[in-house]
Protein backbone atom coordinates (compact mmCIF):
# COMPACT_ATOMS: atom_id res chain seq x y z
CA UNK A 1 0.00 0.00 0.00
CA UNK A 2 1.47 3.30 -0.63
CA UNK A 3 1.93 6.24 1.61
CA UNK A 4 -0.14 9.29 0.48
CA UNK A 5 1.92 12.84 2.01
CA UNK A 6 -0.56 14.56 3.30
CA UNK A 7 1.73 17.79 2.52
CA UNK A 8 3.69 17.34 -0.28
CA UNK A 9 6.60 19.85 -1.10
CA UNK A 10 6.74 22.50 -3.41
CA UNK A 11 7.92 21.85 -7.08
CA UNK A 12 11.48 23.36 -7.52
CA UNK A 13 12.66 23.56 -11.40
CA UNK A 14 14.66 20.45 -10.95
CA UNK A 15 12.12 18.29 -9.51
CA UNK A 16 9.64 19.50 -12.23
CA UNK A 17 12.26 18.02 -14.88
CA UNK A 18 12.37 15.14 -13.17
CA UNK A 19 8.80 14.88 -12.86
CA UNK A 20 8.91 15.33 -16.95
CA UNK A 21 11.69 13.21 -17.26
CA UNK A 22 10.39 9.94 -15.54
CA UNK A 23 6.44 10.74 -17.28
CA UNK A 24 8.48 10.61 -21.29
CA UNK A 25 10.58 7.78 -19.59
CA UNK A 26 7.30 5.84 -18.89
CA UNK A 27 4.86 7.20 -21.42
CA UNK A 28 4.73 7.95 -25.31
CA UNK A 29 3.24 11.18 -25.40
CA UNK A 30 2.69 14.33 -27.13
CA UNK A 31 3.36 18.11 -26.20
CA UNK A 32 0.04 18.48 -24.98
CA UNK A 33 -0.57 15.13 -22.77
CA UNK A 34 2.77 16.45 -20.92
CA UNK A 35 1.72 20.84 -20.57
CA UNK A 36 -1.14 18.64 -18.79
CA UNK A 37 0.35 16.51 -16.30
CA UNK A 38 2.88 19.11 -15.31
CA UNK A 39 0.40 21.59 -15.21
CA UNK A 40 -1.63 19.15 -12.65
CA UNK A 41 1.07 18.44 -10.71
CA UNK A 42 1.91 22.31 -10.59
CA UNK A 43 -1.71 22.71 -9.60
CA UNK A 44 -1.45 19.96 -6.64
CA UNK A 45 2.01 20.58 -4.90
CA UNK A 46 2.34 24.37 -6.04
CA UNK A 47 5.80 26.15 -7.19
CA UNK A 48 8.42 27.21 -5.17
CA UNK A 49 9.14 29.98 -6.93
CA UNK A 50 12.51 29.82 -6.19
CA UNK A 51 14.83 31.84 -9.24
CA UNK A 52 11.70 32.42 -11.37
CA UNK A 53 10.42 35.80 -9.51
CA UNK A 54 7.14 33.99 -8.28
CA UNK A 55 6.37 33.93 -12.61
CA UNK A 56 6.34 29.91 -11.88
CA UNK A 57 8.13 27.61 -14.14
CA UNK A 58 8.44 28.01 -17.83
CA UNK A 59 7.03 24.94 -19.16
CA UNK A 60 7.12 25.85 -23.00
CA UNK A 61 10.62 25.74 -22.53
CA UNK A 62 11.07 22.59 -21.17
CA UNK A 63 9.21 20.53 -22.89
CA UNK A 64 10.72 22.14 -25.96
CA UNK A 65 14.07 21.25 -25.00
CA UNK A 66 12.54 17.44 -24.80
CA UNK A 67 10.81 18.21 -28.21
CA UNK A 68 14.37 18.84 -29.36
CA UNK A 69 16.11 15.85 -27.65
CA UNK A 70 13.70 13.74 -29.34
CA UNK A 71 11.55 12.26 -25.96
CA UNK A 72 8.15 13.77 -27.14
CA UNK A 73 7.35 13.75 -30.96
CA UNK A 74 3.87 14.50 -31.93
CA UNK A 75 3.86 12.86 -35.38
CA UNK A 76 5.12 9.10 -34.12
CA UNK A 77 2.31 9.22 -31.83
CA UNK A 78 -0.28 9.98 -33.79
CA UNK A 79 0.76 7.41 -36.24
CA UNK A 80 1.18 5.05 -33.52
CA UNK A 81 -2.48 5.79 -31.78
CA UNK A 82 -4.72 6.11 -34.80
CA UNK A 83 -2.79 2.82 -36.73
CA UNK A 84 -3.75 1.27 -33.20
CA UNK A 85 -7.47 1.90 -33.10
CA UNK A 86 -7.27 1.37 -36.31
CA UNK A 87 -6.30 -2.29 -36.11
CA UNK A 88 -9.34 -2.25 -33.25
CA UNK A 89 -11.85 -1.63 -35.61
CA UNK A 90 -12.37 2.08 -34.80
CA UNK A 91 -13.26 4.48 -37.53
CA UNK A 92 -11.37 7.70 -38.92
CA UNK A 93 -13.75 10.15 -36.51
CA UNK A 94 -13.16 8.34 -33.54
CA UNK A 95 -9.68 8.41 -34.43
CA UNK A 96 -9.73 12.27 -34.83
CA UNK A 97 -11.40 13.06 -31.89
CA UNK A 98 -8.49 10.62 -29.92
CA UNK A 99 -6.13 12.63 -31.20
CA UNK A 100 -7.50 15.82 -30.50
CA UNK A 101 -8.43 15.05 -26.97
CA UNK A 102 -4.41 14.26 -26.52
CA UNK A 103 -3.79 18.16 -27.94
CA UNK A 104 -2.92 17.66 -31.79
CA UNK A 105 -3.13 20.46 -34.02
CA UNK A 106 -5.94 19.96 -36.48
CA UNK A 107 -2.84 19.62 -39.41
CA UNK A 108 -1.12 16.84 -37.79
CA UNK A 109 -4.74 14.96 -37.20
CA UNK A 110 -5.08 15.39 -40.94
CA UNK A 111 -2.43 14.01 -42.11
CA UNK A 112 -3.09 10.71 -40.38
CA UNK A 113 -6.13 10.51 -41.28
CA UNK A 114 -6.98 7.02 -42.78
CA UNK A 115 -7.85 6.22 -46.56
CA UNK A 116 -10.56 4.64 -47.97
CA UNK A 117 -9.52 1.48 -48.34
CA UNK A 118 -8.05 1.44 -44.49
CA UNK A 119 -11.35 2.72 -43.22
CA UNK A 120 -13.29 -0.05 -45.13
CA UNK A 121 -10.47 -2.49 -43.32
CA UNK A 122 -11.28 -1.06 -39.80
CA UNK A 123 -15.30 -1.53 -40.24
CA UNK A 124 -14.74 -5.17 -41.39
CA UNK A 125 -12.68 -6.08 -38.21
CA UNK A 126 -15.04 -4.25 -36.54
CA UNK A 127 -17.71 -6.30 -37.73
CA UNK A 128 -16.30 -9.54 -37.26
CA UNK A 129 -14.92 -8.76 -33.43
CA UNK A 130 -18.19 -7.98 -32.91
CA UNK A 131 -20.06 -10.52 -34.74
CA UNK A 132 -22.30 -7.32 -36.88
CA UNK A 133 -24.34 -7.88 -40.36
CA UNK A 134 -23.25 -10.68 -42.43
CA UNK A 135 -20.63 -12.10 -39.00
CA UNK A 136 -24.34 -12.21 -36.89
CA UNK A 137 -25.15 -15.82 -35.72
CA UNK A 138 -28.57 -14.87 -36.28
CA UNK A 139 -31.25 -13.48 -38.58
CA UNK A 140 -30.86 -9.62 -38.80
CA UNK A 141 -34.33 -8.52 -38.08
CA UNK A 142 -35.51 -4.20 -38.09
CA UNK A 143 -33.87 -3.92 -34.33
CA UNK A 144 -30.72 -6.08 -34.75
CA UNK A 145 -29.74 -4.02 -37.77
CA UNK A 146 -30.20 -0.92 -36.12
CA UNK A 147 -28.51 -2.18 -33.08
CA UNK A 148 -25.46 -2.99 -35.24
CA UNK A 149 -25.53 0.17 -37.23
CA UNK A 150 -25.65 2.32 -34.02
CA UNK A 151 -22.68 0.56 -32.98
CA UNK A 152 -20.43 1.11 -36.02
CA UNK A 153 -21.81 4.98 -35.79
CA UNK A 154 -20.35 4.97 -32.56
CA UNK A 155 -16.92 3.30 -33.17
CA UNK A 156 -16.48 6.38 -35.52
CA UNK A 157 -17.51 4.95 -38.80
CA UNK A 158 -19.36 6.83 -41.51
CA UNK A 159 -22.94 5.91 -42.69
CA UNK A 160 -21.88 5.05 -45.84
CA UNK A 161 -19.20 2.51 -44.69
CA UNK A 162 -21.70 1.06 -41.62
CA UNK A 163 -24.69 0.34 -44.11
CA UNK A 164 -21.88 -1.57 -46.73
CA UNK A 165 -20.90 -3.57 -44.29
CA UNK A 166 -24.40 -4.38 -42.20
CA UNK A 167 -25.73 -4.82 -45.47
CA UNK A 168 -23.64 -7.33 -46.91
CA UNK A 169 -25.12 -10.94 -47.62
CA UNK A 170 -21.89 -12.85 -46.90
CA UNK A 171 -18.67 -12.12 -45.48
CA UNK A 172 -17.32 -12.76 -48.76
CA UNK A 173 -19.30 -9.89 -49.88
CA UNK A 174 -18.30 -7.95 -47.10
CA UNK A 175 -14.09 -8.51 -47.76
CA UNK A 176 -14.94 -8.48 -51.41
CA UNK A 177 -15.76 -4.62 -50.98
CA UNK A 178 -12.79 -3.71 -48.99
CA UNK A 179 -10.52 -5.74 -51.51
CA UNK A 180 -12.35 -3.42 -53.90
CA UNK A 181 -11.17 -0.27 -52.40
CA UNK A 182 -8.07 -1.90 -51.39
CA UNK A 183 -7.08 -2.47 -55.36
CA UNK A 184 -7.88 1.32 -56.37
Amino acid sequence: MSVKRRNPQPLSEPRLEELALAYVARFATTQGKLRDYLQRKLRERGWDGEGDGDSGPDLERLIGRYVELGYVDDAGWARMKAGSLLRRGYGARRVGEALGHAGLDEALREDVRPDEATERRAALVLARRRRFGPFSAQEADRPLREKHMGAMLRAGHRLDVARAIIDAETPEDAEAWVSEAEED
